[in-house]
């Protein structure tokens, strides 16, 4: 593992992402700890892209389970191949050799990202399981999943039981649409990643956006800034200002102008009632940012 929080932050730096003391204390105490690394905050601020830095500098596959309204355990974990199970069932039939076919083999088994991560580190491949916004998922499937992650063992009737040599890295991600439980809380470290200060979002900016302008990333970074301290449906996040900075780059623009970001709010905001609050109740705001 990483033998240090300083280590951390430049791995990570190493792989462009800007990672705070407090964020690599987290990480380092979770990789050492052999515990699950529970991160929330704001949509865009840059949850998801820790589970994919850690893993190329830690050099494992990553496993991403995306969790939606409705996800139970068999689309989490495995399914069998109904569909080919019935095709060598009817293949059988036509060509009889006596012997009826063993449907429920590794030849007819789906497997989704918990079994998939399990038999990785059964197998003694490295692997880091991005479990991504848990708070879509319904309660049943938390307490599913607070059973793997107790043990990361999976029993198949037909097969026998699988378990990892060891667990794998381990990151939840939760945009806090709804509270997470207590007890899947308890089995994890808990870090609460903000929207960055505009200072480290000047640096996050000038590392992914190379070739643009200082004065124009200043310039963003002071915006967004602003921006975000007002009532919107969704106040943009570091994936918006990323957006908006290679946008502004792909135009040619050196400055922020007025005329500029009425033409690309697209790029910042996504509900058409925060675009039309913004161009209806702020626009002379658009002039004093600008001009700032």
């Amino acid at each position: 593992m990483i033998a240090s929080i300083e280590k951390v932050q430049a791995l990570m730096a190493d792989q462009d992402y800007i990672c705070g003391r407090s964020l690599a204390t987290a990480v380092y105490l979770a990789l050492n700890l052999n515990k699950p690394l529970f991160l929330e905050g704001e949509p865009g601020v840059g949850k998801t892209e820790v589970a994919k830095v850690l893993a190329k500098v830690l050099n494992r596959g990553l496993i991403r389970l995306q969790c939606y309204e409705g996800l139970d355990a068999s689309s989490a974990l495995y399914e069998w191949n109904y569909p080919k199970q019935l095709l060598k069932l009817k293949a059988m039939e036509a060509c009889p050799s006596g012997q009826a076919p063993n449907i429920f083999t590794e030849e007819f088994l789906i497997r989704r990202p918990l079994l998939a991560a399990i038999q990785n580190e059964a197998e003694g491949r490295p692997t880091v399981l991005l479990i991504d916004e848990l708070d879509r998922a319904d309660e049943e499937f938390e307490a599913f999943l607070l059973e793997i992650l107790s043990d990361f063992t999976v029993s198949i009737p037909e097969l026998g039981t699988l378990a990892a040599i060891q667990t794998p890295v381990v990151v939840l991600t939760s945009n806090r649409t709804r509270e997470i439980h207590d007890a899947l809380k308890r089995r994890c470290l808990y870090h609460w990643i903000d929207y960055p200060t505009p200072e480290k979002e000047y640096e996050i900016v000038t590392r992914k956006t190379p070739g643009i302008a200082a004065a124009l990333v200043r310039d963003i970074c002071r915006f967004m800034a602003r921006v975000r301290e007002m009532d919107f449906e969704k106040k943009p996040g570091v994936a918006e200002t990323l957006d908006w900075a290679k946008a502004l780059l792909l135009l040619n623009r050196q400055v922020l102008d007025p005329d500029t970001v009425r033409e690309t709010l697209g790029c910042i905001f996504k509900y058409e009632e925060d675009l039309r609050r913004f161009q209806e109740e702020k626009a002379e705001l658009v002039k004093v940012l600008c001009a700032a």
